[in-house]
């Protein structure tokens, strides 16, 4: 009797871990995340008129010490008027100063150098200058350079309360509900891709009906950019397959993965 007690209880826990697929808005075939780092200008000249144009909606991570912000607070506001969410990237972007191409990491803000409780502050503060913005209390965060340590220690894990999720895991596609941590989503890094590599990304999420994540910083300008041509390549694509390609803030998305997954 033990032993059958013990069987029909290992095939509910299969049955609640068992995976899930995702099932997306209006019958959508993958979930969309266009998240742009960093506060830039080309943001706000370029991108954010682009994907108004389009009826597209994204997520703008901004450091508060953007040069973007306080100078060109308005338009960030009308940003978050239009759809689109502020995502939280703290307040200075502090990364680890270690390893190559960190050179301009500045002291005062290396992670290595500070506590958690020092960069779990500068974020919880960041939320509250976000929220004067867009009135929101629910965002998302990716912590800048996907640095999750600070002086050795993790400081995220206790900032889950504050965040429906995190992009804070490289390159992947997120596929069920099983898969699916909402404080380590995977993010594609698409610096200097074309157009049709950013198609091409979509379209193998939309075959597996997952939630797909890219990640770009300057467009046509600034560092670690796209071309506008290529942006906008990806831009007309979307708009073309709405449908299909539901694309969404990063808040959104998650937020309806979450309530698949009973999380």
């Amino acid at each position: 009797m033990r032993k059958m007690l013990v069987a029909v209880l290992g095939l509910f826990i299969a049955a609640a871990t068992a995976a899930a697929p995702f099932t997306w808005p209006g019958g959508a075939q993958a979930a969309v995340s266009l998240g742009y780092d960093d506060g830039l200008a080309s943001q706000l000249d370029h991108v954010v008129p682009a994907l108004n144009k389009r009826g597209l909606k994204a997520s703008f991570y901004l450091p508060i010490n953007s040069p973007t912000l306080p100078a060109r607070q308005d338009e960030w506001k009308a940003a978050a008027a239009a759809g689109h969410e502020l995502g939280n990237h703290s307040l200075f972007h502090g990364c680890s100063g270690v390893g190559p191409g960190r050179e301009w990491v500045l002291p005062h803000r290396d992670l290595d150098k500070q506590t958690p409780v020092q960069v779990q502050e500068h974020i919880l503060a960041a939320n509250t200058w976000l929220q004067s913005l867009d009135g929101k209390t629910r965002r998302t965060l990716t912590p800048p350079c996907l640095d999750m340590k600070a002086g050795g220690q993790d400081f995220v894990a206790a900032l889950r309360p504050h965040f429906v999720a995190y992009r804070a895991a490289g390159p992947g596609l997120v596929t069920d509900t099983a898969q699916m941590d909402p404080y380590a989503m995977p993010v594609y890094f698409v610096e200097g891709w074309s157009g049709e590599q950013m198609i091409a990304l979509v379209e193998k999420a939309a075959a597996q009906r997952a939630v797909v994540s890219l990640l770009f910083h300057g467009v046509g300008a600034e560092h670690l950019s796209v071309t506008r041509e290529a942006h906008d390549q990806l831009l007309d694509h979307l708009a073309k397959n709405k449908a299909r390609l539901w694309t969404d803030t990063m808040v959104n998305v998650m937020e309806n993965a979450r309530k698949q997954a009973g999380r």
